[in-house]
């Protein structure tokens, strides 16, 4: 071996050793990671129908309570117009809910004394008119947040809210001989707070299974109040669903002689925009 040929074995080995302690030296280059996103908001914008019946007890004034038991039958037959719709928000492990109920009714009546049916008699005694409106508004608000024991595919919420409740009622009398009527108008309204479980179930990519219950009122506004809901629906598109259910909601109220102990329940059937 030459001389040239030994030192050039000899330097290589020197190069490299002192180009990696120089790298050793330079600082480590800095590992990119990835922060994971936030999880978006997602809306649920819902209009419905609700084919409700109305069982229960309605007192005014001090008089007696009075046994209502109106299909839903009789209240199409006198309904005004109706607004129903909510509104949902879901974000993480939060849940946010409002919901609107409002519907107008009326029905009139001719009051006659006993014996005034014959049509002469009904000719010189005409009777009193009556007419009647009423107007309720059922509004409610609540949060929840997912309970840890669900499932990928179930979610449950504890949730905590309030339902305020309005009931507006028109009385007008007109006395068929006197040419002069009379009017009364009551207003009852009050809001209970509520606390209950809100439950989604997506059986599968389109089915899914919608439910909640709450308890509320606990002399707050109401002596008692509670309700039940639960729905079936398809997922028809990314934006947009239907759902077939029932829904029931007890109220028992009372407030310087105004009685109302009722239950308004009865077929829902709903479409929904999903954004």
């Amino acid at each position: 071996m030459s001389r040239r040929t030994w030192l050039s074995c000899l330097v290589a080995p020197l190069a490299l050793a002192a180009t990696a302690a120089a790298g050793a030296d330079l600082p480590p280059v800095p590992v990119m990671v990835q922060q994971p996103l936030p999880s978006a908001w997602q809306f649920q914008l819902t209009g419905y129908g609700w084919a409700t019946a109305i069982n229960g007890q309605v007192g005014v004034r001090n008089l007696p309570p009075v046994n209502v038991n109106v299909t839903f039958a009789d209240i199409l037959q006198n309904l005004n117009g109706a607004v129903m719709g909510s509104f949902l928000a879901k974000k993480d492990d939060w849940l946010i809910l409002t919901d609107l109920v409002w519907a107008a009714l009326s029905d009139d009546a001719t009051v006659r004394l006993p014996g005034t049916r014959h049509p002469t008699l009904a000719a010189i005694s005409p009777g009193t008119k009556v007419d009647f409106k009423l107007r309720q508004l059922i509004g409610s608000a609540l949060v929840g947040y997912r309970l840890p024991f669900g499932t990928p595919d179930l979610d449950i919420y504890a949730t905590a809210g309030v339902r305020y409740q309005r009931l507006t009622a028109e009385l007008d009398v007109f006395p068929g001989l006197i040419p002069v009527g009379l009017s009364r108008r009551s207003i009852e309204q009050w809001v209970d707070p509520t606390v209950g479980v809100s439950m989604t179930w997506r059986i599968n990519d389109r089915w899914f299974v919608n439910a909640l219950a709450d308890v509320g009122g606990f002399g707050v506004g109401s002596r008692f109040t509670t309700q039940g809901f639960a729905s079936v629906g398809y997922r028809w598109s990314e934006s947009l669903s239907t759902a077939l259910g029932y829904r029931a909601i007890y109220t028992d109220y009372r407030n310087d002689g105004f009685t109302y102990r009722a239950t308004e329940h009865g077929v829902f059937s709903s479409i929904a925009y999903h954004f």
